[in-house]
């Protein structure tokens, strides 16, 4: 593997810049064609990620351009090298699916370009994609070893048992894994997600990622699963999973995690179904001894979730309500009406000094994540787990 891309291939991707911008989505579309038409390739992606309006095709066509644009400033990039490598040990992305993606890119490229993708631009950019490829490869290659390695760790898909199920509120489910095998499981960081595996009757096989809402303790995992209108895993998994079902599950992964910050103020901001990982958080401070100010938002009390946890282990909760209804009034079981706004967070938490966990809707993350920016929170007191383009929120 090149240990640096040639100065001509720098030139030719850089000048390649003003076509990516105007046909990067075309490519991209062109790109997941090629790959889904692949079947060994078609099981890694989430079908419902597909089609015009994709995130996922909107992220991939705004980290190659990025890519273009930094191809002789690559550290800048270091931050979205780390958070794919995550992505690809989660699903168990293999060096030789490198080669599938390549053919794809070049194919996509020169399909969409016709006669602008010449020899000499295909050619660079066939070696910048090797050369970024090779980046990715070994950074996997280490987050396998480690994961395989740690205590409870393995390498490649696991069996877990589903030992209990609990009803969270009417589409949103609870589920306790436990290792086939008796042994013990890898201490997760608070955030990190697990992913699956999964061949479904009448179905088929996807892979899906789901966030840990358990805090570590070595023998089992919970993730907490919304059911989404149309959704073929997370209906399957609310209608059909019953205990003692067997999941094929993957070793933690993510780069969304709770840093050593201790004695620093801890402020864990969430919306819907994005408090999964702040409930791990939740648990895991409360282990410590520290304190923590959880915020979440949702609709109103029929769609709060894991509420009592939230209450009996952050020093201070605020719940709030968009629309309560007269129940929820009755039972006074939130604490603002209303949305979560920049001026609410900087009125009322610790802007010059809290670090922030943010995870929810693609809305409400852009308001979180720009609006604490707005206030002056520095971005590395910002941390955030975003399932869509990073670009969106201004931080790419």
């Amino acid at each position: 593997m090149a240990q640096s891309i040639s100065e001509s291939t720098k030139a030719i991707v850089t000048a390649t810049v003003p076509a990516l911008e105007a046909h990067g989505r075309s490519i991209v579309t062109e790109m997941y064609a090629r790959l889904l038409a692949d079947d060994e390739i078609r099981v890694l992606f989430n079908q419902s990620h597909q089609g015009g309006s994709s995130p996922q095709h909107e992220a991939l066509t705004n980290a190659i351009l990025a890519y273009a644009k930094n191809i002789d400033n690559l550290g800048a990039l270091a931050g979205a090298v780390e958070r794919i490598a995550n992505k690809h040990v989660g699903l168990q992305i293999q060096e030789e699916h490198y080669e599938h993606v390549a053919n794809a890119l070049i194919g996509a490229i020169a399909h969409v370009l016709g006669d602008a993708a010449t020899d000499e631009v295909l050619s660079a950019w066939g070696e910048a994609y090797w050369f970024l490829a090779g980046i990715l490869i070994g950074r996997e290659k280490q987050l396998y070893q480690d994961k395989a390695q740690a205590d409870g760790g393995w390498e490649g898909w696991r069996e877990f048992r589903i030992s209990e199920r609990r009803q969270e509120s009417g589409s949103v489910m609870s589920f306790i894994l436990k290792p086939v095998d008796g042994r013990a499981v890898l201490r997760h960081q608070p955030g990190q997600y697990l992913s699956f595996d999964f061949d479904l009757p009448g179905v088929g096989r996807h892979r899906r990622n789901y966030s840990i809402s358990s805090k570590p303790n070595g023998e089992y995992y919970r993730i907490t699963v919304k059911r989404e209108p149309g959704g073929a895993v997370s209906g399957w998994l609310h209608e059909q999973a019953d205990e003692g079902t067997i999941l094929r599950v993957a070793p933690p992964a993510g780069d969304f995690m709770l840093k050593d910050t201790a004695g620093s103020e801890v402020v864990l901001l969430s919306a819907g179904v994005g408090l999964t990982p702040m409930v791990s958080m939740l648990e895991t401070l409360a282990e410590r001894g520290q304190s923590a100010t959880y915020l979440h938002a949702t609709v109103d009390g029929t769609q709060l979730v894991m509420g009592d946890i939230a209450k009996s282990l952050a020093g201070r909760s605020v719940t709030f309500f968009e629309t309560p209804n007269d129940s929820d009034r009755a039972a006074s079981n939130y604490d603002v009406e209303g949305r979560i706004s920049p001026d609410w967070l900087a009125a009322n938490t610790a802007v010059d000094q809290a670090n922030y966990y943010i995870c929810g809707p693609k809305g409400f993350m852009v308001m979180a994540v720009n609006g604490l920016k707005t206030a002056g929170v520095p971005q590395e007191r910002i941390h955030f787990e975003f399932f869509g383009p990073a670009s969106d929120l201004d931080v790419a």
